[in-house]
């Protein structure tokens, strides 16, 4: 059961004990509490000062905070107010739930024990949280089932389009239902969310064969503005999304270099063999002795 904070502080400080609390400043030592003067009120607020504060001084704090708290006449609903939670939008647009006192000693717990069963509490509502039947039945139709199955192996949506057998309107319409049937806002939910939703709702098989988004999240739905870019999250490359046509790779010929054509040559021949143009060596004759 989800308590209004308001309301819980609201409770809190018009009990007829609240100015009895523990942790209410003592009239006759300032800046001391009401429940023991020796104990400072900083000790149920967060450390404040500058550089770390030495654990066994923090322990010792918390303790002696923890122990005025365990005789708080107040201390049921101070529990209640401190453990309850507030919706707030970051950057992103998402809601965040967070504790309204995130901090220090109160209700008779520490900080870590109020995120811890802010924690459990999640849990337990994400395990127990239940989708009408009609829902299910509405989202397991053979088209939608169709959308599904695609999109669990494609990413740019003509493909997923184009695998589940229709038109890229029909299919983009199924994919806004879905996230609208399985409890997601389709302004911010992604293609992830969108298919563990499924996993978990039975409407796929298992995430074995997911083809999840990877580096940048994909939308799971086109937005209410009809603008096509933004199916595809902030700083996504569309070359990531849009397969590139396969163009035919032209290689050079080789050339082979051309011959220059036959010149004739012209080659002298002796008439006379050159046995009969050269002239012998003369001989001298001597007297022989």
């Amino acid at each position: 059961m989800t308590v209004d904070a308001i309301a819980a502080r609201q409770r809190l400080v018009d009990n007829q004990y609240y100015k009895y609390r523990g942790c209410a400043p003592d009239p006759e030592t300032p800046g001391m509490s009401a429940g023991d003067p020796d104990v400072p009120l900083d000790a149920w607020g967060p450390y404040t000062d500058d550089g770390a504060e030495p654990q066994k001084t923090r322990l010792d704090r918390e303790k002696a905070a923890l122990r005025i708290c365990g005789r708080c006449p107040v201390l049921g609903l101070c529990r209640t107010y401190a453990n309850t939670t507030v919706v707030e939008v970051d950057v992103s647009g998402r809601q965040v739930e967070h504790l309204v006192e995130p901090e220090g000693v109160m209700g008779g717990q520490k900080a870590l024990a109020r995120h811890k069963a802010l924690i459990e509490r999640k849990h337990a509502e994400a395990a127990t949280a239940v989708v009408p039947v009609w829902d299910l039945a509405d989202a397991r139709t053979p088209q939608k089932t169709a959308v599904l199955r695609a999109l669990a192996l494609e990413v740019a949506d003509v493909r997923v389009a184009h695998r589940a057998g229709m038109d890229l309107r029909t299919c983009n319409w199924h994919r806004s239902a879905l996230c609208s049937l399985l409890g997601l806002d389709k302004e911010v939910a992604t293609r992830d969310e969108l298919l563990q939703a499924a996993v978990l709702r039975g409407l796929l098989p298992s995430a074995a064969g997911v083809v999840w988004d990877g580096l940048w999240p994909i939308a799971a739905a086109p937005t209410t503005d009809g603008v096509r870019q933004r199916r595809i999250a902030p700083d996504m490359p569309l070359e990531a999304l849009i397969p590139q046509p396969r163009t035919r790779t032209h290689r050079p010929r080789r050339r082979t270099p051309a011959t220059a054509p036959p010149s004739a040559r012209f080659v002298t021949v002796p008439l006379f063999p050159a046995a009969l143009v050269t002239p012998a060596p003369t001989r001298i004759l001597e007297p022989t002795a």
